[in-house]
């Protein structure tokens, strides 16, 4: 079994995103994503949200 420390970033993005209880939001450039929990966030970027 590998450590997670062992995996690419981007493999365990894929293996979450294909989980039950994950939600992708993608931002494309320069859109903007403002949230209650965290600073506001500017694209490009994949936002994964964990129902656990």
């Amino acid at each position: 079994m590998h450590k997670l420390e062992e995996i690419a970033t981007c493999e365990l993005v894929e293996e979450l995103i294909r989980r039950e209880g994950v939600n992708e939001i993608i931002l494309e450039p320069y859109e903007k994503l403002s949230s209650k929990v965290a600073d506001p966030i500017e694209g490009p970027a994949r936002v994964l949200c964990v129902i656990d």
